[in-house]
């Protein structure tokens, strides 16, 4: 009766025929009798020609992506724009997205937003740690307690053959003797394979093509090539303080105060108290190491009203700044302050870090009577070989650079990056460490206020790096006024919020020659010349923005 009652598809109906006469004829004490009976009830509940009903209006995506998340405007845009080609074309093949970005900035939030904007059902299931391909595509029947894979459960639980399904942490999966799972989605998600997805257990073509799939990821590096050629990578980056301080007002602050079971006239957080929660007591790219910090304080005004006799009224409670060293513990972080004056031989880096950018002082001296680089502070290889290939730049042009070069010969060098205990690779301090020898070969100081962040190539030529956005919000929050940037990195200064732009003085290099002039102090040999001929006012007007 079921079976005539569901409406299945043509091929479909003739299997699931064929298996119901052969349950008809096996005897209900067999063991094969239950499996059979599992197996077509499955098939039956599966939603084979089921779709939910969407209603895609762009001003409602719009208006529904900017109520869950504050900031991320291009993240936004980009996936207004792939639901825009669905609405104009229903039967296109809904795109794979991955959201990639450090934890805590909102990705499978995201996610189920994305399914309220399209009016689809949400469901979601979490690939970290999953190293059997058996979790995704099922086991055969013959095994005993044999399951369909995650995904045909997915689509049983939502009912629909169209649901946005999100496929968290990605980039977790492991591998092991049972196979490769990372292996078995590149047929879920290749539209041009998942239409007729077999699963072992169900081993009926089922057809994925109309299921919205987002993926999300901390990082694409250990997701495997041929996976991430089918993915739609969207990157999210980590919030600035003034995101962060808003983020916590429309959405952290109202939430924690209502699980704390507090009005919110009851609990008042001036905007003082909440940036010195911000930047003393967090350090993250995300937001939910924030939350927590602001569940500590409501738990602190809920002890306060549930400490009140009973029938007493509640009287608002205003949290103070000389609080929260008693309700928070002692700060965590002290407000990075660029050094006041730099010695020779120290100079201003920018690194990039998953938590948001850093700003990394980089100290070099002469060692008199030896010939050897030395190198500290738990450098990586690529770290090493931009010191190695600035020193040689600078030997190698010294007479033109107006550098001393008996005293390359005389003196070893030791390069050393502080926070020893802390692993440092990438090459985006290969400037620094160029400007800082440049430094202590010439014993003159680098200008104090002014950072920088590039990679430098053995023919003097300042190559472009990532992270630009992170690394310019650390130099803002430290209090530094100029940053030296390669010129090909120019286009990512966009993505800067416009008031930190306005605070700051940018120079663009090509080349270490213009380099080494912006970042010594105009009265230095180097303030007065370019490259030895040019002037320095004419340089530094040319490539300031």
């Amino acid at each position: 009766k079921q079976i005539a009652e569901t409406d299945l598809p043509e091929p479909i109906r003739k299997e699931v025929e064929r298996e119901a006469a052969r349950l008809s004829k096996v005897p209900p004490t067999s063991p094969d009798h239950q499996v059979l009976r599992t197996y077509l009830e499955l098939v039956l509940e599966l939603p084979w020609k089921k779709a939910s009903e969407e209603h895609l209006n762009l001003s409602t995506v719009r208006q529904v992506l900017e109520e869950d998340h504050y900031g991320i405007k291009e993240v936004k845009e980009r996936i207004v724009e792939h639901l825009a080609v669905l609405k104009l074309n229903p039967t296109a093949k809904a795109p794979i997205l991955c959201l990639v970005g450090p934890p805590g900035v909102g990705k499978t939030s995201l996610g189920q937003s994305i399914a309220r904007a399209m009016g689809r059902t949400f469901e979601r299931f979490s690939l970290g740690g999953v190293h059997d391909e058996a979790e995704l595509r099922g086991h055969r029947r013959t095994y005993v307690g044999a399951l369909p894979g995650r995904i045909i459960q997915a689509i049983r639980r939502a009912g629909v053959n169209n649901p946005v399904l999100m496929l968290d942490e990605v980039d977790k999966m492991g591998r092991d003797f049972r196979g490769d799972p990372a292996s078995a989605l590149l047929e879920i998600l290749d539209p041009a394979q998942n239409h007729t997805f077999r699963d072992h257990y169900l081993d009926l073509p089922f057809d994925l093509s109309k299921v919205f799939f987002i993926t999300t990821a901390n990082t694409l590096d250990t997701i495997s090539q041929p996976l991430l050629d089918r993915m739609e990578v969207i990157r999210l980056q980590g919030y600035s303080e003034r995101e962060k301080a808003e983020i916590a007002r429309r959405y952290l602050w109202p939430r924690r105060l209502k699980e704390a079971g507090i009005e919110g006239s009851q609990a008042v957080l001036t905007d003082e108290v909440l940036n010195l929660v911000i930047s003393r007591y967090t350090r993250e790219a995300g937001v939910r190491q924030l939350e927590q910090m602001l569940g500590r304080l409501t738990r602190k005004v809920a002890l306060t009203f549930a400490d009140l006799p009973e029938g007493q009224e509640r009287q608002p409670v205003a949290i103070q700044a000389d609080l929260l060293g008693e309700w928070l513990g002692s700060e965590r972080f002290m407000p990075e302050e660029a050094r006041k004056n730099l010695p020779p031989g120290v100079a201003t880096g920018l690194a990039w870090t998953p938590t948001g950018g850093d700003v990394l002082y980089i100290e070099t001296t002469l060692l008199p009577g030896s010939h050897d680089l030395t190198l500290t502070g738990q450098l990586g290889d690529v770290m090493q070989e931009s010191a190695r290939a600035a020193r040689s730049y600078l030997w190698s042009h010294a007479e033109s650079m107006g550098l001393d070069i008996s005293r390359f010969k005389r003196n070893g060098i030791h390069i050393h990056v502080p926070s020893g205990a802390i692993p440092k690779d990438g090459p985006s301090a290969g400037i620094t460490m160029a400007t800082a020898l440049a430094s202590a070969y010439e014993g003159k100081a680098v200008r104090s206020d002014t950072a920088m962040t590039g990679e430098i190539s053995l023919s003097g030529l300042v190559l472009p790096v990532g992270g630009i956005k992170e690394k310019v919000l650390a130099a803002h929050r430290a209090g530094i006024k100029r940053i030296i940037l390669p010129k090909a990195n120019e286009k990512d200064l966009k993505d800067v919020p416009q008031e930190v732009r306005d605070q700051l003085t940018f120079i663009l290099a090509e080349r270490i020659e213009e380099v080494l002039p912006a970042a010594f102090n105009p009265d230095s040999e180097y303030g007065r010349a370019g490259n030895g001929s040019e002037p320095m006012e004419a340089a530094d007007a040319a490539a300031d923005i």
